[in-house]
């Protein structure tokens, strides 16, 4: 797929570029986002040029991983990085993707990322077709679920030893979101399991 742009009221969500390397390098000293990401740590200026010049745009191009850089629409800040992962099922019955995201630790707590996390989700289910969207964190990783929440995941529940995290098995918080959790149409019916009495 080609890299797109989408926007919100306060942000852009585009793809990234040689001249944000500083600003994703800078964000990414946090021990935060390592500590709950995949981001490598230490965290190199290579690793950002790698991330930004090689990583994100072999996703686009081979439809593995949509990634978007965050930034505001006043003064170009970056604000995250989020992503669409296992696209593989999008090309099955299944019709599902994995939501993730990172915010630098300036910007947290202003809302920016439950803004945006909207707008890709709304795309994921009208542009492409997502009927199932699952969101990961490891298990205590409070500011990632209050996202998830915000933009209507249900918590399913804890999954034991699902990350791997400095050689250590952690426990992780799962949920999901349905198009029909936003009162959009789906391609395949669901028909729940009916509640216990």
């Amino acid at each position: 797929m080609e890299p797109i742009n989408l926007t919100t009221e306060r942000l852009v969500l585009r793809p990234f570029s040689p001249a944000d390397q500083e600003a994703v390098h800078a964000a990414c000293q946090d021990p935060e986002i390592p500590r709950y990401t995949s981001v490598p740590s230490p965290y190199t200026v290579e690793d950002a040029r790698v991330f930004i010049e090689e990583t994100a745009p072999d996703g686009w191009r081979d439809d593995s991983m949509y990634t978007f850089g965050l930034f505001t629409r006043e003064d170009d800040r970056l604000v995250g990085s989020m992503c669409l992962v296992r696209l593989g099922q999008l090309r099955t019955p299944e019709r599902q993707a994995e939501f993730g995201y990172w915010t630098a630790k300036e910007q947290r707590g202003r809302g920016y990322t439950a803004e945006a996390a909207r707008e890709v989700i709304r795309w994921a289910f009208e542009e492409l077709g997502v009927e199932r969207l699952e969101w990961y964190a490891e298990a205590g990783n409070e500011g990632s679920r209050g996202v998830a929440l915000k933009t209507g995941f249900t918590m399913e529940g804890t999954m034991r030893s699902k990350i791997v995290y400095n050689g250590t098995r952690r426990d992780a918080w799962v949920g999901s979101l349905l198009p029909s959790d936003l009162g959009l149409p789906s391609q395949a019916p669901y028909l729940p399991f009916p509640e216990r009495g």
